[in-house]
């Protein structure tokens, strides 16, 4: 087994313990107030709202005094602990400090998915309850006139009267007192017709996720990090927001994936740390081949050998030549100052993850849930492995998989101080997703090595079983197409073949990208034209067929019409056969 570095980031805390918070940890806005006086001057959120998109920064101390003067705010207007507010809209400071005003307030915080539609905000706010919402200019008319009971308030300030920034008392008063046991959030899950599944999670949760997580990566008051995925979102709220304030580091929000302007940031924000989904670092990487291949075979060829041989060199001997040797590629690309890229919310290929590293970006893989806070593995950077979502955190939480079969597959179960408190008023529900002896079973299958590393296989509804009795999981197949370019989507699927013997087979539901149509010459919807784009889709399923077991290839495919809608973290929303 590697012996890696023991990091205990939180023994910071301690000259703080008793002074300005009581218990093990801290509460969100006690964790911002220490790091506000370790570093007082340093930049804690910027964005590019400034005149003709320039930037906009604030340093810790600046917006320790947007908290108090929002939080004294909130109070005065009658909010009390316990009290619900709800926050939606884009990236922003203004977001942020809305969220930790809130709770320094005392109130729950409750995150609205800002695309959600507005029957499902309805369903939400209808659970939710909150008194209060912060919300964005594109939505401030809809929230003001179809909420009568819960007051409106902005976070732009197109509406300068009941903007964030500008709401002050003329009174000080008497902020109720946070303990790492109160809830900080409830973040949920669902927006659809439904009841909307609401995970509750305490201070603890996420305060202790944010700096246990740092024993496998270490941070730095002077990384800047990325926040481009919305901020809503359990992976981005903790990783990209939560996180960094624990080391004084500072937070760049993005407000859209168009490639303009995610280049712009990445430059002139000089991002150190990215978080992402694979569907982002799959057309980043996509770009930067492009731009290879335009060169010519040879310069091709060329820098295809030094990425093999510069990945060889990373692994052995444990340093990142990548990054000397492909300057001019990473600075055309704005991510030359990437000291990190964090790949969560799905698997990545393992071709991506290597590419990556090997061009000189230390490149990683973690996994959580929402119900997790949401980080429960990273993969270390002085000792990664490709095919794992990342090494647990033991002994400061314990992983486990439950009922293994042959191979050592089974369910994957969290149990540690970053486990949710249940869901919002679901006494059942939250039953039946924790073991009698207190796991949380994540509904992912997967199997651990004996260094505690996590190898992920699918989600355990997803499952096709073959008529030989295999078990198939259709993420392992479609991780296989993430660099097709041609291909937007794909969602594998089990169909019934035989209806008296209920034989399952695999289908493929496949949405072609424009560049596929384009090359063919062929309009979208075009049914006369259909069969040239089934071929030529065929063509990239018979690739990857061969590198699959007979049992698990794909003998069907559906080309559709129209995209399936995705989640936040541009995963597919599956719409399962019965």
């Amino acid at each position: 087994m590697a012996v890696l570095m023991e990091r205990k980031p939180w023994l910071v805390l301690d000259k703080w313990r008793g002074k300005m918070f009581n218990g093990e940890w801290p509460t969100l806005p006690q964790l911002f107030f220490i790091t506000a006086e370790r570093f007082p001057e340093r930049p804690c959120f910027t964005d590019f709202e400034g005149e003709g998109g320039s930037k906009n920064t604030l340093s810790y101390n600046e917006v320790a005094k947007k908290i108090k003067q929002a939080a004294n705010w909130l109070a005065a207007n009658g909010i009390k602990k316990g009290d619900h507010i709800a926050v939606t809209g884009k990236n922003s400071p203004e977001w942020a400090i809305a969220f930790i005003s809130s709770m320094y307030a005392g109130a729950i915080v409750t995150p609205l998915d800002y695309a959600l539609h507005e029957n499902e905000v309805e369903n939400l706010m209808k659970v939710a309850k909150p008194k209060i919402v912060f919300t964005d200019e594109e939505k401030y008319d809809f929230y003001k006139n179809t909420f009568s009971d819960c007051k409106t308030y902005s976070l732009n300030p197109k509406h300068p009267e009941t903007y964030i920034y500008n709401l002050k008392s003329e009174t000080t008063e008497q902020l109720p007192e946070g303990s790492e046991e109160d809830t900080a959030a409830i973040l949920f899950t669902s927006g659809t017709t439904g009841v909307p599944k609401g995970v509750v999670l305490t201070q603890k949760n996420l305060i202790s996720d944010a700096f246990i997580a740092q024993r496998n990566l270490q941070l730095y008051e002077t990384d800047v990090f990325y926040a481009l995925l919305p901020i809503h979102h359990g992976y981005t709220m903790q990783a990209a927001f939560i996180c960094p304030l624990t080391s004084g580091s500072e937070v760049v929000f993005g407000k859209s994936m168009s490639v303009t302007r995610l280049m712009k940031e990445l430059k002139e924000g000089k991002i150190t740390i990215m978080l992402g989904v694979p569907l982002l670092y799959n057309k980043l990487l996509s770009g930067i081949r492009k731009g290879i291949r335009a060169k010519g075979p040879v310069v091709a060829f060329i820098m295809k050998s030094l990425m093999e041989f510069s990945f060889i060199l990373r692994k052995v001997t444990g340093h990142n030549y990548g990054k000397v040797l492909f300057k001019s590629v990473l600075k055309a690309a704005n991510i030359y100052t990437l000291r990190v890229a964090i790949c969560g919310g799905g698997p990545l290929a393992n071709s991506v993850f290597k590419a990556y590293n090997a061009a000189g970006i230390d490149f990683i893989q973690g996994y959580g849930l929402t119900e997790t806070s949401p980080i429960v593995a990273l993969n270390p950077l002085e000792h990664f492995k490709i095919e794992s979502v990342g090494r647990d955190f033991s002994p400061y939480m314990e992983m486990k998989i439950l009922n293994p079969d042959e191979n050592g597959v089974g369910e994957v179960a969290i149990k540690g101080p970053m486990v949710m408190k249940g869901y919002y008023n679901m006494p059942e529900e939250t039953a039946k997703v924790f073991t009698e002896d207190g796991f949380f079973k994540t509904g992912d299958l997967g199997w651990m090595d004996n260094e505690h590393y996590l190898m992920l296989c699918g989600r355990a509804k997803n499952i096709i079983v073959t008529e030989g009795g295999k078990n198939v999981y259709p993420e392992e197949i479609e991780d296989a197409f993430q660099l097709f370019d041609e291909i937007e989507q794909i969602t594998v699927q089990g169909y019934i073949a035989n209806e008296e013997t209920k034989t399952e087979e695999i289908e493929a539901l496949v949405y072609p990208s424009d560049e596929l149509y384009n090359r063919l010459n062929v309009k979208r919807g075009d049914k006369e034209q259909e069969t040239v784009v089934v071929k030529a889709v065929q063509e990239y399923v018979d690739k990857v067929n061969k590198t699959l077991q007979p049992y698990a290839r794909i003998l069907r495919i559906n080309i559709l019409e129209k995209p399936l809608e995705m989640t936040t973290t541009r995963k597919v929303k599956r719409n399962y056969k019965k």
